[in-house]
This record gives structure tokens, C-alpha cells and sequence, in this order.
């Protein structure tokens, strides 16, 4: 059986998920993930608050991340992260509905790009994340050779 692409992505995410304890404990839900595309959500809570009661930038920057490592893993290969810089925007508020949305600009050989947006549910943009990846030995799951 050949997988669509679509396939491939969608079950390279559920296994990363079934192991995914971090993403689960900050809270976060992955929404969709496609070809060298995914978006992860959460709610901003009490506890990922800071001292100046905001969204605290590492737990904005771990949803960002999270949706770069669904997308640039979307294609079963294994693939990590090489680098990642982040611009805050504007604050995350307590209650506010977080969205990062990954989308893949470049992959080359073993090396990604991928541009992260993260908003709020009215649309306003808090950050943006750009990451870059680089595929290393293994798969999610195992695809039957199909030369």
C-alpha cells in the first residue's frame, strides 16, 4: 500500500505525539499537520504565566516549537532541531487561545526552514519563530520499500 503524502504526515505526527510528553504537559493540542505543515494550540493558563503575569516566553516559544518539529517531521524521516530564533510581538494574556501555525519554506538534502507564526484567537500576531532542521537516521514508522 502506498501512503499520500498526507498519510505519511498524519501518522508520522501520532507517533511523535504517543511520546510527546512535553507538549502535552504544557497544555497544548496538536490541530492539523500536513506535508512540511502543522499547528499546535493552547490555552495561556495561570501557571504559564511569568512575574509580570504574561504568557512566559518559553512557553510561547515550546508551542512554536512544537508545531516546527510536527511539520519538519512530516515526512517520517527523523529530523531535529539545528537552530531556532524567535521574535515576541506582543504578550500572550492569561486566557488568551494560542495558535502556532509551521510552514515549510525550504528543505534541502538533510536541512529545513520553516517559518512559525504564533497568534491569539483574534488573530494578532504574539511571535514568530524561524527553525531550522536537519534530518538525522530513522523513521517514525516503518514503510514498506516501494522500489
Amino acid at each position: 500500500m502506498t501512503l499520500t503524502p498526507k498519510d505519511r504526515a498524519t501518522r508520522a505526527a501520532a507517533a511523535m505525539w504517543a511520546s510527546d510528553e512535553a507538549s502535552k504537559w504544557v497544555g497544548m493540542t496538536l490541530q492539523e499537520v500536513s506535508p512540511g505543515q502543522a499547528v499546535t494550540q493552547m490555552t495561556v493558563q495561570a501557571h504559564h504565566t511569568n512575574g509580570h503575569k504574561i504568557c512566559h516566553g518559553g512557553v510561547i516559544f515550546t508551542l512554536a516549537d512544537s508545531a516546527f518539529a510536527f511539520a519538519c517531521n512530516s515526512y517520517n524521516q527523523l529530523a531535529v532541531a539545528q537552530h531556532n530564533t524567535i521574535s515576541f510581538v506582543a504578550p500572550g494574556q492569561l486566557g488568551d487561545v494560542l495558535t502556532a501555525t509551521a510552514r515549510e519554506t525550504s528543505r534541502t538534502g538533510r536541512s529545513g526552514i520553516y517559518d512559525v507564526r504564533v497568534t491569539r484567537q483574534d488573530g494578532s500576531v504574539v511571535a514568530e519563530m524561524r527553525g531550522c532542521s536537519r534530518t538525522v537516521k530513522g523513521q517514525h514508522f516503518p514503510e514498506e520499500d516501494e522500489s
